[in-house]
């Protein structure tokens, strides 16, 4: 097995043309001809998260958030990422990444974690028009009514997180909801006029919970809450078609935000 048979695997799921435009979905360091003796899946690359896939004798990791997202000018150690590129470079480990490119995939991030909440008829909320089911954010519906407490039981235990901010719950049952994983702020909007009577994200401002209270109900997960589904994801995609690849969940990788 090569390097690029996984990452063939991974974007026949998550094609790179379904990233956007800011994005830097790809091979971030390796060589993709180069045979794979096993890979870390984790949504951040650190240096702690590097150091487990030598220790695990893994030469691939694939994340969810790209570890260069912006100009690399130097390699000096400098930040974080600098010192997980440069520990990955040592010990000869390539880094992939999938990130919106997955989040917009008709089998990605949005769609699984509306089929965790238990939402059907699901639909992209801001679909693409260039692939078919493809797009920002997901929407659907409840067949039958939730109350708020329960929306935001089913929120936290998918999510396996002990809090969520929310605006002021709305009286009566809830049938239509909208989510985006990650920071999906920017679709508030979006999410009223798809008729959504709450819309679940994560990184929302404190000033969008002012503007929009009165128009959606507004739950706020945390952003590696809202997508650590990545990593199941990722293992789903590769175990499917390489059934016997020694493939690994990082165990050193945890959430940079603890509650108190």
């Amino acid at each position: 097995m090569i390097i690029s048979d996984i990452i063939a695997a991974l974007e026949r799921v998550a094609p790179l043309d379904l990233q956007e435009g800011y994005d830097n979905a790809g091979l971030q360091i390796g060589n993709a001809a180069a045979k794979c003796r096993g890979a870390l899946i984790c949504v951040d690359v650190t240096p702690a998260v590097v150091e487990e896939a030598r220790e695990k004798g893994c030469n691939l990791i694939i994340s969810h958030h790209p570890l260069f997202f912006k100009g690399v000018k130097q390699l000096i150690g400098a930040t974080i990422q600098q010192e997980a590129a440069i520990a990955a470079i040592k010990n000869d480990i390539a880094v992939y990444s999938a990130h919106t490119n997955l989040d917009n995939a008709p089998e990605g991030v949005n769609r699984v974690f509306a089929e965790m909440l238990g939402l059907s008829d699901i639909s992209p909320l801001i679909p693409q028009p260039q692939a078919p089911g493809s797009g920002s954010g997901a929407i659907g519906n409840f067949a039958q009514g939730v109350s708020v407490p329960q929306l935001i039981e089913r929120v936290k235990k998918a999510c396996n997180s002990p809090i969520v901010r929310c605006t002021t719950p709305p009286e009566g049952m809830l049938t239509r909801i909208a989510l985006c994983g990650g920071s999906g702020g920017s679709f508030i909007q979006e999410a009223i006029a798809s008729g959504a009577q709450a819309y679940v994200t994560s990184d929302v401002r404190y000033h969008d919970f002012v503007d929009f209270a009165s128009k959606i109900f507004l739950i706020d997960i945390g952003h590696y809450e809202s997508e650590k589904c990545t990593k199941d994801i990722f293992y789903h995609i590769v175990s499917k078609i390489f059934p016997n690849f020694a493939l690994y969940y990082s165990e050193k990788e945890k959430n940079p935000i603890n509650y108190l």
